[in-house]
């Protein structure tokens, strides 16, 4: 036996170990929600997760573990721990063979849900396949089957109307969800050119997740197939080269088709949410985090929706979905569909739902069900960074002694006295809390942009920022690798769970770029692109607006200004120094600017340290100077290699420095 085959072999013996490990502590998570059951206690203790996920991380450090790697792995633990628990409570195991029908055939999406939903059970499961979405539902009304799964909405393409239409004529109970995360592919018989292909099939919804693909296919037809596997196997029983499907890889694989192109949907959180449903209502244990799925109607009077939605507000009950439907022979009538945090089981929703029959024409509960999220304990950023103090509550901004009409109205404090919080993928910014977005001033290659975002997971940075687009100076500078960079951004944050800022420089970058960033920056030299601002303000992503190097604070609330008039609320104001007569740095970073902006305006406020400074040592004394005069974060340049950087590498912080940039502002 050779060197490398005894190595595997130990490695083989280690992975088995493991295996024996997760299988006594998932025994040990079903023995003590039996105790629990004695004595009432809820399934979670987050203060317990918490103390133990900072514990493992300390000890995982010392042998030499990433409290990232460490994070990622307690998640699936311990979501596997709550898993068994509730399975145990919702007592599944017990039935016999289940009988699940979907809508399809072998390799559909709803067959790879409906296996995701009930995995534990897969050896006593038969799943069924049918034509159309009508015949799930009368299977499980007719006894064919003890459960249906349908698909009820989608993040790119929406809502699926017919299910909802489905839903309120059903004599059905909503007993469960599922979310799938959707990842399409273009499937062929063989290696053809893009170019080549004239015809796409593949299920409506799966065309409209994926339109701006398909529309820049020249001389190509894309046509509606019952379902995506269905559309697979036509493709390959016909052999027609020039054919293509759009469906999941398994299903390639499964019917013998090539991956002409992965990932081809419009935006890449492409996630599809399945209702399964039976014939009768299961009741939840309290204990178990619900949602309740009901369908309502109320007169047509002036208030009647407002009455009944304040019921559920007075009840503290929050709303997850408000949708609505026409109903079915009543000209402009509607049925209101909605899903809310709760369990019928508990007496205040019950109590709540029984006021509403009373502001209603029509009530109907489709059904209380353990909801598919569940909340992951993250380590808290004194734990990788250090231990900040205790934050004092904000002192309330004291009111100018005389109003000024100023000309940024939505911005002002006058127009929203409160302080704006932008949440960007449970990320909050503004508010009391200190966010750090870190990472290269451009991505310059796989390797670099997946070792930054690492390093700033790592250190308990929040946020991971990289140049894709970069306005330089000079013509012969970097100027980015463009959307090839964004898609090496994009796939680096989701590695580390990182959600991504980026820079946009003409509208016609906006939505493209959208599908990818998270939050999306104008720079200083665009700060007054009023066709830019006004393209981003129609925008659902939040926008990071940097302060232009001879602009005013006026004028920087103004160009703020520009993008919440056409809608978009989510402005982040950057203070990033401002061009003065002093040559020794690259601007002067203007820290008065953050109290005075504070005291004007609602948006959350950072401060970029790197570009203010141009020099590597003075980044982070003006980090901790600006840390104390109240922003509410930073943005900071770093990078493996500043000396080999090819865009700002003088002023990019070395990976050790960032740690040490972190240390100090989460000091204790």
């Amino acid at each position: 036996m050779d060197e490398v085959d005894k190595i595997r072999k130990e490695i083989n013996s280690v992975d088995e170990r493991i295996l024996e490990a997760l299988a006594s502590r998932r025994k040990l998570a079903e023995n003590i929600i039996k105790a629990k059951g004695h004595m009432g206690a809820p399934i979670r203790d987050f203060m317990r997760e918490e103390r133990l996920l900072a514990d493992l991380i300390s000890k995982g450090r010392n042998q030499g573990l990433d409290a990232h790697l460490i994070t990622r792995v307690f998640h699936e633990i311990i979501d596997d721990s709550i898993r068994s628990q509730q399975l145990h409570l919702l007592d599944y195991e017990k039935k016999d063979l289940k009988r699940v029908a979907f809508q399809g055939i072998e390799g559909a999406y709803s067959e790879s849900a409906g296996r995701k939903h009930f995995a534990p059970y897969l050896d006593h499961t038969l799943f069924n396949g049918m034509d159309t979405l009508e015949q799930v539902v009368n299977a499980v009304e007719d006894g064919d089957a003890d459960y249906g799964l349908l698909p009820v909405e989608n993040t790119t393409a929406g809502s699926i109307n017919e299910v909802y239409d489905l839903l309120s004529m059903a004599q059905l109970s909503i007993v469960g969800e599922e979310v799938l995360r959707v990842e399409h592919c273009l499937l062929a018989l063989d290696e053809v050119p893009l170019a080549d292909i004239r015809r796409i099939y593949s299920h409506p919804q799966a065309l409209a997740e994926c339109m701006k693909f398909v529309s820049k296919l020249p001389n190509c037809q894309a046509l509606p197939y019952a379902d995506s596997a269905m559309a697979v196997k036509k493709i390959r029983d016909d052999k027609e080269l020039n054919h293509a499907a759009i469906a999941s890889e398994e299903a390639g694989r499964l019917y013998g088709l090539k991956v002409l192109r992965r990932n081809i949907e419009d935006q890449q959180n492409n996630f599809t949410r399945f209702l399964v449903l039976a014939k009768k209502p299961s009741t939840i244990d309290v204990r178990i985090p619900c949602k309740t799925s009901l369908i309502m109607s109320t007169s047509h009077e002036e208030g009647a929706l407002l009455k009944a939605l304040s019921l559920l507000h007075e009840y503290k009950i929050n709303l997850s979905k408000l949708e609505s439907r026409p109903i079915p022979n009543m000209p402009f009538q509607y049925l209101f569909y909605i899903d809310f945090e709760g369990n019928m089981a508990e007496a205040r929703v019950a109590e709540a739902i029984e006021k509403l029959r009373s502001a209603t024409t029509s009530l109907k509960v489709l059904g209380s069900y353990p909801t598919e999220h569940r909340t992951r304990t993250s380590p808290r950023i004194e734990i990788l960074a250090g231990s900040p103090p205790e934050a004092d509550a904000e002192a309330p901004v004291p009111a100018a002694q005389k109003k000024e009409k100023v000309s940024y109205k939505l911005a002002s404090r006058e127009h929203k006295p409160d302080d704006t919080i932008i949440s960007v993928r449970g990320v909050k910014i503004g508010g009391p809390g200190f966010v750090v977005i870190a990472g290269p001033c451009a991505v310059e290659s796989r390797e670099q942009i997946h070792k930054c975002a690492r390093y700033v997971r790592e250190c308990g940075g929040q946020l991971l920022r990289g140049g894709c687009f970069k306005p330089r100076t000079s013509p012969y500078s970097f100027q980015g690798l463009g959307f090839e960079g964004l898609e090496l951004l994009a796939e680096a944050g989701r590695e580390y769970d990182l959600p991504i800022v980026t820079e946009v420089l003409s509208p016609s970058d906006v939505e493209p770029v959208s599908r990818y960033a998270d939050v999306l920056q104008i720079g200083a030299r665009n700060m007054q692109n009023f066709s830019l601002l006004s393209e981003a303000g129609r925008s659902n992503r939040p926008v990071l607006l940097k302060r232009g190097m001879m602009s005013t604070i006026e004028e920087l609330l103004n160009a703020a200004e520009y993008i919440l008039d056409r809608g978009n609320h989510q402005v982040i104001l950057c203070e990033r120094g401002i061009r003065t007569f002093e040559t020794a740095t690259r601007n002067t970073l203007d820290l008065g600017s953050i109290p005075i902006l504070k005291r004007l305006t609602h948006l959350p406020i950072l401060v970029d340290p790197s570009h203010a400074a141009g020099k590597r040592e003075l980044v982070i004394p003006l980090a901790v100077a600006a840390h104390a005069v109240g922003p509410h974060g930073l943005i900071v340049e770093m990078h493996p290699e500043p000396e080999k950087a090819l865009s700002d590498g003088p002023q990019s912080l070395h990976f050790s420095e960032f740690a040490d940039l972190m240390r100090r502002i989460y000091k204790s």
